[in-house]
């Protein structure tokens, strides 16, 4: 049944023109993927960066084509833009690295360094799961690379690695020499993710001792490149992740994400105060789901309270970076593996992100 909606959309997009070419954007290779689910419709269209004015008109003829035989599914129309270095996500030959395998030792390094090439090192925590860290940390990532800075982003966060669904990556890393592990890019971000080396569905039963093992032969075994910054999208809570990621590289700060409910709030100071134990500087607070806009009646409501956040910064003498709201539209841009900043440049929460994404720019490590 998809098959056959496939093919009809398909046809009746021939209708549209490229604006550029004079060619309809089915013969003219311009659709990148066209993904029906049982309740959702995804169209991506890759664009250049300078041409996002001129072909965003046909946003609105795309959209039309779908709904009309979207039967009722959700249709989401994505106009994306990748600059013209990117490179491609799919992984590149030999074979993966085993970071099980004992024999695979990481290279010597002292006892706090940065990965070759790293020039900050920030991390993005969460006194506990569900409060957005990781979607947070793929739009501020991206946000980053945008307005022109070298970012990479480790994701860190071992047991739910979301990092390759939300930036659309596909493929494993691979390793050339069985040691140097070559990481995947995709929005302008190079990545690195445990989600990477194992099936999707396929849970990670390890102990500490293993999992600090792959954490640090991420850090030191991956050929990151020269980069402004290494965001680390950590797991939430102050474990070992958090305690080896402390120890073993010269942090220049954490970001912490928490929503504004006191039970959030409550483990968002937890993570602050092992921070401050270890003597790396709180860089800022976010405040996501801070609220949403009903599209019934276009009121701002505050499900989870409102404000705590920043009050919390002030009391830390600390930034507080922004508040991000609840919307559905950054959901959905994350499930199909184009960030928000990216998808929807002008969404008002992809604003909201590059607003923080400037401020972090101007910090000064």
């Amino acid at each position: 049944m998809s098959d056959h909606l496939n093919q009809t959309i398909m046809a009746e997009l021939k209708s549209v023109i490229n604006p550029k070419t004079n060619i309809d954007i089915v013969n003219g290779k311009d659709i990148k993927s066209l993904n029906i689910t049982e309740d959702k419709i995804t169209f991506i269209m890759e664009i250049e960066p300078a041409e996002h004015r001129l072909m965003s008109s046909l946003q609105p003829k795309i959209e039309k084509i779908i709904k009309k035989f979207s039967e009722g599914k959700l249709v989401q129309v994505i106009m994306t833009a990748h600059s013209k270095e990117e490179k491609s996500v799919k992984s590149t030959s030999g074979p993966p690295p085993n970071l099980k395998n004992p024999a695979i030792k990481s290279k010597e390094a002292p006892a706090k360094a940065n990965p070759e090439g790293v020039k900050n090192v920030i991390a993005i925590a969460s006194g506990k799961g569900g409060v957005g860290k990781s979607t947070v940390a793929s739009n501020l990532a991206v946000a980053m690379a945008a307005k022109g800075k070298k970012i990479a982003l480790l994701d860190a966060d071992v047991y739910g690695p979301s990092q390759p669904r939300m930036l659309g990556l596909s493929g494993r890393p691979s390793s050339p020499d069985g040691k140097i592990i070559l990481p995947l890019r995709n929005h302008g971000v190079t990545t690195m993710s445990l989600g990477l080396m194992i099936p999707e569905n396929e849970s990670i039963v390890w102990r500490g001792p293993m999992l600090m093992g792959a954490l640090q032969q991420m850090l030191n075994q991956v050929q990151w490149g020269e980069q402004d910054i290494l965001f680390v999208d950590l797991p939430p809570g102050t474990g070992d992740v958090q305690l080896t990621l402390c120890q073993k590289t010269n942090l220049a700060g954490a970001i912490i994400v928490s929503t504004p409910q006191d039970v959030a709030l409550l483990d968002a100071r937890k993570g602050i105060d092992m921070f401050k134990r270890l003597n790396i500087p709180i860089l800022g607070l976010i405040e996501n789901m801070s609220s949403f806009v009903c599209s019934g009646c276009g009121m701002t409501h505050h499900p989870f309270s409102n404000g705590s956040i920043e009050e919390e910064a002030k009391k830390l003498k600390t930034e507080f970076l922004g508040e991000l709201p609840l919307d559905l539209d950054t959901r959905v841009a994350s499930d199909s593996g184009v960030p928000i900043v990216a998808s929807q440049p002008e969404n008002p929460t992809a604003l909201a992100f590059s607003k923080i994404a400037a401020r972090i720019g101007e910090f000064k490590f």
